[in-house]
């Protein structure tokens, strides 16, 4: 092991809560993150990449909604209802109980009488988002003074929001910002006062008593009733209940696991275009007070082969497919592939920062948009010619639409593959010849043979099968050090968490003398307590100063890895020992220290839940047969 934490405490008591402390609600439209305290402390509006109205978790002034007991903020218990989106948060006071319900709405197709959607463009299911935060409030024995304050700032902070009755009274309030076209409406049983820009309620509540809140933002009418609100919480907990059963689970103790991954990874799926962002949140710090923060409410091209095994492995095709539609959108209309997109396939995503954010904890700068969307990543024909791959495996036959895609992105990888990148990780350094990247333009054209084998192309197929045969010979003659150890790039002997992939896309075997002692040897040199860093920052040219924590998903990659070579006990090891870092609500952000236990970084993170889906399915199948499985299809 490498030793010590590579990352370092913060002097005092922090006034923003852990980051794995947050729970997360979604509507596969927009995300919510809900603070202990039972705090919103970051919403986004109308969809996951819009401005925030809710910007605690980048700055306590930035606006927030908490609805709870009026003298306490640390609650008894906090859970998903099970198999739901639902979270609950149980407070005992001096005087009595109280349970909060926190929600985004699902509710029936909105779409049949009314004019046809303009956003959707995936095909539509039953159900569909209500726009809705909804919470509300049970007094379960004794009585206790719940307080409201809901303090919207749209547009990250920067215009604080002006409040109106409607024609409800005290029980509605409107509110809006100057240049803002969003709406907020706040309908609530309790009684709303307006002290600048907050909405303000406070109420005693007695033994069976209680009340609702609900923040609608759009034409769609909120419940105007606790009754009416209870009965769309439960039509919302069902949904998610009878969604979660369409997957198929193993039976086992890590199954919780699965189930939470499943459910977390469908609420940061943006149902109008099937897109996958990265995670919920921009700016997290990937080290305390440092300056690697970055916005990842996008979608990453790199990560569609993963949500693609993920997701069918788990029987989710109907989400697998929308996925891969999105990113066959992508591929069709762009000649040369972007690293990422927005989640409506937007081109640009351009950098900026917030300088009047303090940033969580601290951590500056604050940035919106991700200048890496312009980065050279050679990786990303393999990542979608993988995800065909998968795709066609999955329904036996190629879709003549993707055949002309699929030929380009081949073509692509072909033209480009001797080129230097900026590899899977958009180092902002200088561009490398990374071993990784040439290892997926070797799947992007093994990958591409093998369809037009199945298409019976045998001219085409022996094209490509002859460069990715020449892509294969090149990175085992510099892609491996003299210790026969695959190395970071081919001018250097540093160690990268990306070449566990070599087993895993089957460029060679599991037991090839060169995959065994590279994954051996990222399990003893690139690790802090067992767990794995993405690089050694001190040797890696990333154009970024400071060190980081190790990356979850490098640590159930490295769990696959050596359940491919036969390790399965340290692998089951490893494994317990990642999953033991989930949050109390089954979630993980994209970075843990290994010493304190604590989340950095953008969460909760998509990859990091495809890696466990991943390495926890290949435990229970090596278990199950005693041999290691074939992980990936091939």
């Amino acid at each position: 092991m490498t030793g010590n934490s590579p990352v370092h405490q913060l002097p005092g008591p922090s006034p923003f809560p852990p980051i794995a402390d947050y729970g997360f609600l979604s509507d596969c439209e927009t995300t919510a993150l809900v603070a202990p305290s039972g705090n919103i402390e970051w919403l986004c509006l109308p969809r996951m990449d819009s401005p925030s109205v809710f910007a605690a978790l980048l700055d306590r002034g930035a606006g927030g909604f908490r609805l709870g007991p009026a003298d306490l903020r640390v609650p008894a218990a906090r859970r998903y209802l099970p198999g739901t989106m639902v979270l609950e948060t149980s407070w005992g006071t001096p005087t009595g109980w109280i349970i909060v319900r926190d929600v985004l709405l699902m509710g029936p197709w909105h779409h049949e009488e009314e004019e046809l959607s303009h956003t959707h463009r995936r095909a539509p299911t039953d159900y569909d988002a209500s726009h809705v935060l909804l919470r509300t409030v049970r007094c379960v024995s004794g009585e206790a003074q719940v307080t409201l304050d809901c303090e919207p700032i749209f547009d990250y902070g920067r215009k604080s929001a002006d409040w109106a009755y409607t024609d409800r009274g005290y029980q509605q309030g409107v509110a809006t910002a100057e240049g803002e076209s969003l709406e907020l409406r706040l309908t609530t049983d309790m009684r709303l006062g307006f002290e600048g820009g907050r909405a303000m309620a406070r109420t005693l509540l007695k033994e069976g008593d209680t009340r609702f809140c609900a923040l609608s933002w759009t034409m769609h009418e909120p419940p105007y009733t606790f009754e009416d609100a209870y009965h769309r919480l439960v039509w919302t907990a069902h949904h998610w209940q009878h969604w979660l059963a369409r997957g198929a689970f193993p039976d086992h103790p890590w199954r919780r696991y699965l189930e939470r991954s499943a459910l977390t990874l469908k609420g940061l799926t943006f149902a109008p275009t099937g897109a996958l962002i990265a995670a919920a949140t921009t700016s997290l710090p990937e080290t305390p007070r440092g300056d690697r923060n970055w916005d990842y409410r996008y979608t990453w091209i790199r990560d569609s082969t993963f949500a693609l095994w993920g997701l069918y492995t788990l029987g989710f095709d109907w989400e697998a497919d929308d996925f891969f539609w999105f990113i066959a959108d992508m591929a069709e209309r762009d000649e040369e592939l972007q690293v990422m997109y927005g989640i409506d396939g937007e081109l640009e995503l351009e950098e900026y920062i917030l300088d009047h954010l303090s940033g969580y904890e601290g951590a500056k700068p604050v940035r919106v948009g991700n200048a890496a969307y312009r980065h050279r990543q050679n990786d990303v024909w393999g990542a979608v010619l993988d995800s065909f791959y998968i795709h066609t495996r999955s329904r036996d036959r190629l879709d003549e639409r993707i055949w002309p895609i699929l030929k380009r992105q081949v073509e692509s990888a072909i033209r480009h593959w001797r080129e230097p990148d900026r590899g899977i990780w958009e180092v902002r350094g200088e561009p490398q010849h990374f071993t990784s990247s040439k290892v997926m333009c070797w799947v992007a054209t093994d990958r591409g043979a093998r369809l037009a084998r199945l298409r019976e192309e045998p001219e085409l197929a022996e094209r490509w099968q002859a460069v990715a045969d020449e892509i294969h010979a090149d990175v085992c003659a510099h892609g491996v050090s003299e210790r026969g150890v695959f190395r970071q790039h081919y001018d250097t002997d540093a160690l990268d968490a990306s070449l566990l992939l070599i087993p895993l896309v089957r460029f060679l075997p599991p037991d090839d003398p060169r995959v065994r002692a590279t994954v051996l040897a990222i399990a003893d040199e690139l690790t802090a307590e067992e767990l794995v860093l993405r690089y050694e920052t001190k040797s890696t040219d990333d154009g970024m100063s400071g060190e980081e924590g190790t990356f979850a998903i490098c640590s159930f990659w490295l769990v696959s890895a050596l359940t491919e070579i036969g390790e399965l006990t340290r692998a089951r090891r490893l494994c317990e020992r990642v999953l033991s870092f989930a949050s109390a609500l089954g979630l993980y952000a994209e970075e843990i220290d290994p010493v304190t236990g604590r989340h950095l970084g953008n969460f909760p993170q998509a990859f990091t839940h495809l890696a466990l889906i991943n390495a926890v399915i290949h435990i229970i199948r090596a278990e199950s047969e005693r041999t290691p499985p074939t992980s990936w299809p091939s």
